[in-house]
């Protein structure tokens, strides 16, 4: 068998929505030291394809960091594959807060240098000194206590459709940006509670041990990501202190936690928290979008997207020439992007991000 996907796109996603049977979405993480990372990636693909699992993995030499959707009269198949290999022994799996069962169409599994892009030197410092792990309850009541301070480990983008009250969110494009800015803006608070968070506790992890090496003597995590929060605050009937929408990297790009909106449409400013990518796929900005705005420009973040879609060859060749788009890095709406409310001179202004 092929050890990769070979169709396209469009028809995954057709044969995914033909499905009659429901799915499940799962996330797991875990670090641990591996010797051969493409063998294993290579042994997971043949086990997890035979189930019809679909997903983003990423393996490295330092463990694995997994978001998968799984038949769900799989599961059981899918628990004792994974339990055959030892270093999956008992790891945690998160359930999705909102579940379609439309988070993946097709199966990807990568070998990377990295399980998350954070720019740090591993060597330097003592990565399995991690903060202190923190139950839902237990964060709930101190991030709520208003004494401690709370920060938001995610990126912009994701922390603008959803936070913890009173958290700080840095305006971060990547994590590799953001795990310094957050050793800098806490500054010499070093004796304070320090209360990190993210999607499912993954980015904590590399950051309380590297915060706790600046020398802040009380970090602190939250265990199983806002995903373990939300479904433990639903299911001891609490009011959450996380308002807004869970970001997540699929196919849903969010995930409501307490129902309420927090942000803003990019082009009109009226509320709104659905995240889409400019329907000019030369542009690809991820950025909020309503749904009146999305009639108006037919999905595109501007006029001129909308016009080099629809345009000539030549009109995207003049746009790819103008534009100073770094091609494969994720592009994101930032407050200074103007986007429709400003008309869009040049191509270059589209990626002014």
């Amino acid at each position: 068998m092929y050890l990769y996907n070979r169709i396209n796109s469009e028809e995954l996603k057709l044969r995914l929505y033909a499905e009659n049977f429901k799915r499940k979405t799962i996330s797991f993480y875990r670090y641990f030291i591996l010797d051969n990372s493409q063998i294993l990636r290579d042994q997971l693909y043949r086990d997890w394809s035979e189930l019809n699992c679909f997903g983003r993995i990423y393996i490295a030499r330092e463990g694995i960091n997994a978001q998968m959707s799984i038949p769900e009269d799989k599961l059981d198949a899918f628990y004792e594959c994974l339990n055959k290999y030892p270093i999956f022994d008992q790891v945690p799996i998160k359930y999705a807060i909102e579940d379609d069962g439309k988070s993946f169409y097709k199966l990807t599994i990568k070998v990377r240098p990295k399980l998350v892009a954070d720019g740090l030197n591993d060597n330097a410092f003592d990565v399995t000194n991690v903060g202190k792990h923190l139950s839902a309850l237990e964060f709930h009541e101190l991030a709520a206590s208003g004494e401690n301070i709370v920060v938001d480990m995610r990126n912009h983008y994701e922390s603008e459709i959803g936070h913890f009250k009173g958290a700080i969110c840095p305006e971060a494009d990547t994590f590799r940006e953001e795990i310094n800015m957050v050793s800098e803006m806490l500054g010499d608070q070093k004796d304070r509670k320090i209360l990190l968070y993210c999607t499912g506790g993954i980015r904590c992890e590399k950051a309380s041990a590297f915060l706790r090496h600046q020398g802040f003597k009380d970090v602190n995590q939250l265990y199983g990501g806002i995903i373990e929060y939300a479904r433990k605050i639903k299911q001891l009937n609490l009011e959450s202190n996380f308002i807004g929408k869970n970001f997540v990297f699929d196919e849903r790009m969010g995930e409501s936690v307490n129902g309420q909106v927090v942000s803003h449409c990019h082009q009109c400013g009226q509320s709104c928290d659905l995240h889409v990518n400019c329907a000019n796929n030369l542009c690809h900005l991820l950025f909020i979008q309503c749904p009146d705005c999305a009639r108006k420009y037919d999905h595109c973040c501007s006029d001129l997207c909308n016009d080099v879609k629809n345009g000539s060859d030549d009109d995207k060749q003049n746009f790819l020439l103008k534009s100073t788009r770094k091609f494969g890095k994720r592009q994101v709406y930032r407050k200074s992007f103007k986007l429709a409310n400003k008309l869009v001179s040049s191509a270059s202004d589209s990626f002014s991000v």
